[in-house]
């Protein structure tokens, strides 16, 4: 019997808010700064990775220090506290916000830090819908990782996987929520690059209030 929905997941980043952080830029200097360090090779393919899949396999090599790790990190906050810099909500979000506000648990999963998460959306005055924030300080590993969502379900553990669902522009999205057993809602995401990752949202929309339709 299927079972109903009693939680939604966002991310947040050209999901919730029209995200100006150059992501793009973000990865390369992430990169060079590790190779510059002897960290990953010189010839380290950049087309399949974002920051965080960059980030979590130099975390993982044995290679990092205490005060590697901290350099590394000032990469990604300094492009996201650009980024944050007059950022516009999604359209559509106050009002799906408004709707959903009390019928069901809604979290934010994203790869941000909490501090700079939390001052975007308390600017916006949509801090308060969201029951929790998680960001990067509460996992292990970042998105593609399942980490943040498997926090979600343990701290909810009144509600199963697949009383979840999740909404993310970004195939990293995609594929933590399925490895953490939460159905998926691509919002205008790359599809052709989501099927080369081998993420198959259970829907696609083009308008966040659309989620309705799936709850």
């Amino acid at each position: 019997m299927k079972l109903a929905i009693k939680g939604i997941i966002f991310d947040m980043d050209n999901t919730l808010l029209r995200s100006r952080i150059d992501f793009e830029s973000m990865k390369i200097e992430t990169y060079q700064f590790l190779a510059s360090r002897g960290i990953l090779p010189k010839d380290f393919s950049l087309q399949d990775h974002t920051s965080s899949t960059i980030i979590d396999i130099a975390s993982k090599n044995g290679m990092m220090t205490d005060e590697l790790l901290r350099e590394m990190w000032e990469i990604p906050k300094k492009f996201e506290m650009l980024g944050m810099q007059n950022v516009v909500l999604e359209s559509g979000v106050v009002e799906l916000l408004h709707d959903l506000k009390g019928k069901y648990r809604m979290v934010i999963v994203t790869n941000n830090s909490i501090a700079a998460a939390e001052t975007a959306l308390r600017e916006h005055e949509i801090l308060h819908f969201f029951d929790t924030v998680v960001g990067r300080e509460l996992m292990r590993s970042l998105k593609p990782s399942p980490d943040g969502f498997l926090y979600i379900l343990d701290r909810f553990r009144n509600i199963s996987a697949e009383e979840w669902i999740s909404v993310g522009d970004a195939w990293i999205d995609g594929k933590a929520s399925a490895s953490a057993g939460i159905k998926f809602i691509s919002y205008r995401g790359d599809k052709l690059k989501m099927e080369n990752m081998s993420v198959y949202p259970s829907a696609e929309i083009a308008d966040i209030r659309e989620i309705k339709n799936y709850l």
